[in-house]
């Protein structure tokens, strides 16, 4: 650009700047690079938008091992809530539970042992023999237990993932990714807050058989509250895990690592670096009314807008007030309206890329007016179209 020698320096000066902040507007946000990880398969992932902050390999089809479990006390905890289970009901072992191989609760055949007490030998003792005896008693037996674990995958968006058990021993065509078991533990948190603590719980005793927790980064790290650890030859040593500080919580999943130390210290990792670089902000309040819309035709003149839930943001550190958001309102709302309707957007975006963009919900229903109501805004609707065509 050429300016001749007359031109004003103020006005120079101004155009210099504008350039500048356009430029600037412009230029995309960095982040370091996650560090190298010595796993088959990795992800990290904010629970509360769904962001993947590093992965590698994250929807290649692996061997769980233990990890399966996941999914296993997932679908008893659906039962539960459905009310086909309770807590205190008491399962019987059977034969089959108790010779399952592998890590084990140490239950007897024919024994009682409610449903509670499995619960924390599959979760915190990673028992197999807990896992069978559970499966068998929602489901009749193992292999329609698997089953409805499938149909629990599928129905949450775990799109590369098939069980076959319950316990996660090796066996053909059981398999996930480290980017289903994201998606699992999201909904696990978010469905079983109440029994998700179970998850941090460091010990457990059963028949006065104390055995510990195998996930490390319990012992290492208070932000950490779970998740399972999991172990085969064919596997390697895996561990999801979840930690939250500061009202940010991240997922990590480390599948096929070489020994229990090294599956701790690369989720350690994973999470020192995703808190380390980005950070999370509940930025709209939901079933709040964010706005106030003109209702035509309807019983009321107005209808608050707002967000059917929280909405929340991932963004790279120290960003926080480069954040835009705009909220789009339908134009020309029509009554009857239910509660729930669609009738615009939030849209927020950082140096120009969307980082969210949520539905813009009806927070009550409205009616349609009465007949002159009605006369009314569509006389008033006329005249409006009327005056555009000018």
């Amino acid at each position: 650009m050429i300016f001749s020698k007359n031109f004003p320096l103020f006005l120079l000066f101004t155009l210099y700047v504008l350039i500048a902040q356009a430029h600037a507007d412009e230029a995309e946000i960095s982040t370091p690079p996650a560090p190298t990880i010595a796993a088959s398969a990795y992800i990290l992932q904010d629970y509360h938008t769904g962001k993947i902050l590093a992965e590698n390999n994250a929807d290649t089809k692996l061997a769980p091992a233990s990890l399966t479990k996941i999914m296993m006390v997932y679908v008893v905890f659906q039962e539960i809530r459905n009310g086909h289970l309770k807590l205190t009901d008491l399962v019987t072992i059977s034969q089959k539970a108790r010779d399952t191989s592998g890590s084990r609760m140490f239950v007897e055949v024919n024994e009682q042992v409610k449903v509670e007490d499995l619960l924390k030998g599959v979760i915190i003792q990673s028992g197999n023999d807990a896992s069978v005896a559970l499966a068998e008693h929602v489901a009749g037996n193992e292999s329609t237990f698997a089953e409805m674990m499938n149909q629990h995958a599928a129905r949450i968006g775990m799109n590369n993932s098939h069980f076959r058990n319950s316990d996660g021993l090796p066996i053909e065509g059981h398999y996930t990714t480290a980017h289903d078991l994201a998606i699992l533990t999201r909904s696990l948190i978010h469905d079983f807050p109440d029994y998700y603590r179970w998850f941090s719980q460091k010990e457990f005793t059963y028949n006065k058989i104390t055995q510990h927790n195998r996930n490390q980064l319990l012992w290492r790290d208070d932000s950490v509250d779970g998740v399972k650890t999991g172990f085969t030859d064919d596997a390697g040593y895996c561990l999801v895990a979840s930690a939250l500080r500061e009202n940010m919580r991240l997922i990590s999943v480390v599948m096929g690592t070489k020994s229990a130390n090294a599956r701790a210290n690369e989720n350690q990792s994973l999470l020192n670096y995703g808190f380390r670089f980005f950070e999370a902000h509940r930025l709209y309040q939901g079933k709040t009314s964010l706005s106030e819309a003109r209702v035509w035709k309807g019983g009321a003149q107005t209808v608050q807008l707002g967000l059917a839930e929280d909405l929340f943001v991932t963004i790279p550190r120290r960003h926080y007030n480069d954040l835009k958001a705009v909220i789009n309102i339908d134009k020309k709302i029509t009554a009857p309206i239910k509660e729930g309707d669609k009738l615009g957007s939030v849209r927020v975006t950082l140096s120009n890329e969307e980082v969210a963009n949520k539905d813009l919900i009806a927070l009550q229903a409205v009616e349609q007016g009465g007949i002159f109501r009605r006369l009314y805004d569509s006389a008033l609707l006329m005249m409006e179209k009327a005056d555009d065509g000018k």
